[in-house]
């Protein structure tokens, strides 16, 4: 906030016409002070960072110099000359109101309408404080006004007990569980190391970070984007499982600080906000698909026999990581969340629903072959209340789980799930969640009409049961960094390999029979030719494994005239089948994934060759 204070030995004003469309109706249409403190104020954009903190600190100041002066009261009089920096108008008049309440309650306070253009009259004292100008910032947090927030960590075992983390790891010092016991509860052992080896396989595919945007932002080449269509895709198959009606939506990733809605629950995000003005007005670049769906379900008219309901969209989100934090499929500023809301009429429907979730997010992890490590943010008041729920939970992961305990009314959920893998550089990495939300419905006045004819608020479950596509990205390329320190020859799942079979021709005139194969079945496979003649078949068999071809064919005389071909697999025997044969191998592996046909010219010479290869 901008500041110029005034002790005036007399002061009056009378308001004229309206300045703006926003212009505050009611209050005060003139007034008539003496030996006031006149405190001329602009709101600024940075002040809705940590409005209540920045009203407390101007507060403070306002009443050192009262004091001083010996004034015989205060009037805060709106000003948007002293500021080039200008906060919406909502944002403002929310910010003078706080900043009247907080006043009125330590002396005689007044305050001049907001929005209005006005006349004033002055006479100032003469004396040294007089005249003086202030510049209050919104406080930033402390660290050890952090470490003050009263957490509490606990082991809930799989038979019920209950275990301190420093007891636990005494007794059961090994394993993943013990690793996020160890850096999660009692932050050790979290210095950093060596570059991840997964960086290299993202290489491959042309998954980069983008040097021309900014930090954090992501870029796909053409096998990436494959990769990335394949995985978005896959976020809607998976929600069909839950069994209850979902609805996909889809709107901006911009929305306005000025209603009061998504400004609260900016607020409640934190510091990681991106914020964007234009024509004078601040906007918030969405961190999760909330602002869409909320906004959307405001406007239907829904049953209680609607529910449980879902929504969701592969939000485009946006999150202002610390530069020094990121990294690449992890933690990224761009970030794409599929996204899911499903509203419950109680906390009992939430909680048997959230069940399903748990179940669906623990069954994809083990698809891959991974075992989630899980931390659950809760109130030890809710704990305690339906342990019962928790222990339906563990059941499901049949191994200990970290119990994070956080104030009663810090936030706007009962319980908020972080699901878990240790990575190759053994740190605890957050793949899905679920939360219970308990305010969000009334904040952005979604209802739905019960049985009894009443409107009600429903409870919100947020999840991403995959979590964001960069995510899931980075745990399968992790899951293929572990497979390699096995033995193993790194290779994507079949159903992600941008090609997954490769026809190598002899010569150039087996190139024509290849061409006819690969169209024959390129509505059930994805098929390209290797038409390079002028390479040797090893040259070509070595490029096919360094771009980590599933299936490799070489295609002569002999398997032309036969039909018969002998099959590389990257994981397998060297093995002879028939065309038929391998497509069967092939699609009973893809069962229950998406498909989408190759993207890439089927020849290999008439492909560029690409930077990252």
């Amino acid at each position: 906030m901008r500041l110029l204070l005034i002790h005036a030995r007399k002061f009056g004003f009378r308001r004229g016409r309206k300045a703006l469309k926003e212009a505050e109706e009611g209050g005060l249409e003139e007034g008539e002070y003496e030996n006031v403190l006149v405190v001329f104020i602009a709101v600024e954009k940075n002040d809705s960072r940590n409005l209540d903190g920045v009203v407390e600190r101007t507060a403070k100041e306002i009443m050192d110099v009262y004091s001083k002066v010996k004034a015989g009261r205060v009037l805060i009089y709106p000003y948007a000359h002293i500021s080039s920096e200008l906060s919406n108008p909502s944002t403002a008049l929310i910010a003078l109101r706080k900043l009247e309440d907080k006043l009125m309650s330590l002396v005689e306070c007044h305050r001049a309408p907001f929005g209005w253009y006005k006349e004033f009259s002055l006479e100032c004292f003469g004396h040294p404080l007089a005249e003086l100008s202030r510049s209050i910032a919104p406080p930033e947090p402390k660290r050890e006004e952090r470490e003050k927030v009263k957490e509490k960590y606990l082991i809930l075992m799989p038979d019920g007990s209950e275990m301190e983390p420093e007891n636990y790891l005494r007794k059961y010092p090994d394993g993943e569980f013990a690793s996020l016991v160890e850096k999660e509860a009692l932050k050790r052992g979290l210095e950093g190391g060596r570059k991840p080896h997964y960086l290299d396989y993202c290489r491959k595919f042309g998954i980069e970070w983008e040097p021309a945007s900014d930090l954090g932002h992501m870029r796909y080449g053409p096998e990436g984007s494959l990769i990335f269509r394949l995985i978005a895709e896959y976020s809607r198959i998976v929600l069909n499982k839950l069994e209850i009606p979902v609805l996909e939506v889809n709107g901006t990733n911009m929305f306005d600080l000025s209603v009061p809605a998504v400004r609260q629950h900016a607020e409640l995000f934190g510091d990681r906000l991106y914020e964007i003005d234009v024509e004078d007005r601040q906007y918030v670049l969405r961190y999760a698909a909330c602002h869409q769906q909320f906004s959307m379900m405001k406007d239907w008219t829904i049953s209680y026999r609607n529910l449980p309901l879902g929504s969701f969209e592969v939000a485009d989100s946006y999150r202002l990581e610390q530069s020094g934090e990121l990294l690449l499929c992890f933690r990224v500023r761009k970030l794409h969340m599929p996204d899911l809301h499903i509203l419950c009429r109680d906390l009992d429907e939430a909680m048997e629903m959230t069940l399903k979730v748990h179940d669906a997010i623990w069954r994809e992890a083990e698809k891959i072959g991974r075992r989630y490590v899980s931390i659950y943010n809760t109130t030890e008041g809710f704990y305690r209340r339906h342990k019962e729920y928790f222990m339906r939970l563990l059941r499901r992961e049949e191994q200990p789980i970290l119990l994070h305990f956080v104030p009663e009314g810090k936030y706007y959920w009962f319980i908020n799930v972080e699901y878990t893998i240790i990575d190759e550089m053994g740190r605890p990495r957050e793949i899905g969640t679920f939360q219970i939300d308990g305010g969000n419905a009334e904040r952005f006045n979604i209802r739905y009409m019960d049985k009894d004819g009443k409107e009600k608020y429903p409870l919100i479950i947020h999840t991403a049961i995959i979590g964001t596509i960069e995510r899931y990205l980075y745990m399968i390329f992790d899951t293929i960094v572990r497979d390699e320190m096995r033995g193993e020859k790194p290779m994507l799942p079949l159903w992600l390999s941008p090609v997954q079979v490769r026809l190598i021709p002899v010569g150039e005139k087996h190139i024509g029979e290849c061409l006819k194969i690969a169209g024959e079945f390129s509505d059930r496979i994805r098929m390209d030719v290797d038409d390079r003649t002028d390479l040797s078949v090893n040259r070509r068999i070595r490029d096919a494994e360094r771009s980590w071809v599933p299936y490799i064919l070489v295609v002569g005389d002999r398997e032309i005239e036969t039909g018969v071909f002998k099959v590389r697999r990257r994981r397998g025997k060297l093995t002879e089948m028939r065309m038929g044969e391998l497509l069967n191998e092939v699609e009973s592996q893809l069962e229950g994934y998406p498909w989408i046909p190759l993207t890439l010219p089927i020849r290999l010479s008439e492909r560029p060759i690409y930077s990252y290869a």
